[in-house]
């Protein structure tokens, strides 16, 4: 049986330096700091209401959640826990980069009451995370990573990228390995993309960077999974494995469609059938919350949209779709696309779920593209 429960998201909206491929809302100015960080909690305590049932999850993300001072981290945590039911296990969860990782620091962030810390590690190498624009280096990535293992929090992760430009499969067994024999509990790995506007896609724009073919990086994904099951971490989502009892409660809420609420420039919320996101401005964000104003876009999603988000999100999952939550018959008015899948090995059905195969796994977004409804299916 799956536990859903609400989750709260605060998005920090600064960093050190901007990373290469990064097309988050973020702030290299810490100018706002204290202007955004108090219109937060003029935020969080308006939309106290808007969540009734328990919340099972808190997660600081941004941006660069670390760069806050742990009574800051405190004062959110505090607030959060006395304007919704947060359940006293919840898991609280802090994105931190390797260079803000002190043993003081660690010990600090678990005394405010942080059960599960992010390590934007990325990579090992200096050469890669100078490339990438990163602010630690690969001494800072390793020391980082020996300080939370002995740290004592209930859980952790790392994230590191693959399918970089010329990245081998041995420098990617080699990352791999670095990060199995510091025990890690959690992994992130994430395939790098060109989103428009940043510095990569500007690189590759002007023939600067070449990025490897989908064979190379495909190859780099299997030797992913291929390590991972070895190690015993299970491949619950497309980008994310883990020991059990590790498993991100946080964003798991989020492949299952669970309601959440976003506090902060950017954030994002979702209610069961309404989508909200805030702006992406500090400046306008304060001033809007000072000034009593709009400082969010939202939409009504149709039955279409909400069946075709759970496909998107939930065949990404081990889980897969249970399709007596889609509002729309997804696999009833596309049988054509269940048929071709199931039969080329890469989707089965079971238990009243659609569910991907290790196979599928290569292609999670062009299959539930396939499996997408329109708005004139009944």
């Amino acid at each position: 049986m799956i536990l859903r429960m609400a989750g709260v998201y605060f998005h920090i909206p600064f960093c050190k330096r901007a990373c290469t491929y990064c097309d988050f809302h973020f702030s290299t100015s810490l100018e706002t700091r204290p202007g955004v960080v108090d219109a937060m909690h003029e935020e969080l305590a308006k939309r106290a209401v808007e969540l009734t049932g328990p919340v099972g999850t808190i997660y600081f993300g941004g941006g660069t959640p670390s760069l806050l001072k742990p009574e800051e981290i405190a004062a959110f945590i505090g607030r959060a826990r006395r304007a919704f039911p947060v359940i006293p296990d919840a898991e609280v969860t802090l994105e931190a980069n390797p260079d803000d990782i002190t043993e003081e620091r660690l010990e600090q962030w678990k005394q405010i009451g942080i059960t599960r810390l992010s390590l934007g590690t990325q990579s090992f190498r200096g050469e890669r995370l100078k490339w990438m624009g990163r602010a630690h280096d690969a001494e800072q990535a390793l020391s980082s990573i020996a300080l939370i293992a002995k740290a004592g929090f209930a859980s952790w992760t790392i994230d590191l990228i693959y399918g970089l430009p010329g990245m081998t499969i041995a420098e990617w067994d080699e990352q791999l390995t670095i990060a199995l024999d510091h025990g890690m509990p959690h992994l992130s790995a994430y395939c790098l993309t060109v989103e428009a506007k940043t510095a990569l896609a500007h690189q590759v724009k002007k023939a600067l960077v070449t990025m490897p073919d989908d064979a190379d990086q495909s190859a780099q994904f299997d030797r992913l999974m291929e390590r991972m099951e070895a190690a015993g971490l299970e491949h619950y989502e497309i980008s994310n494995f883990g020991r059990p009892g590790h498993h991100s409660r946080h964003n798991t809420s989020y492949w299952e469609g669970v309601p959440y609420l976003g506090i902060g420039p950017s954030a994002h919320s979702f209610d069961g059938v309404r989508r909200r996101w805030n702006v992406a401005n500090n400046t306008r964000y304060m001033k809007a919350m000072e000034m009593g104003e709009t400082y969010w876009d939202e939409e009504l999603l149709t039955p279409a949209q909400r069946t075709n988000e759970l496909l998107l999100t939930g065949l990404r999952t081990s889980n897969g779709v249970e399709l007596a939550r889609l509002p729309l018959d997804a696999a009833g008015l596309q049988p054509r696309a269940v048929e071709r899948w199931t039969v080329s090995g890469h989707l089965e059905q079971r238990d009243g779920r659609l569910v991907l195969t290790k196979a599928g796994r290569h292609f999670a977004d062009r299959i539930a593209s396939d499996l997408f409804v329109s708005e004139d299916d009944r």
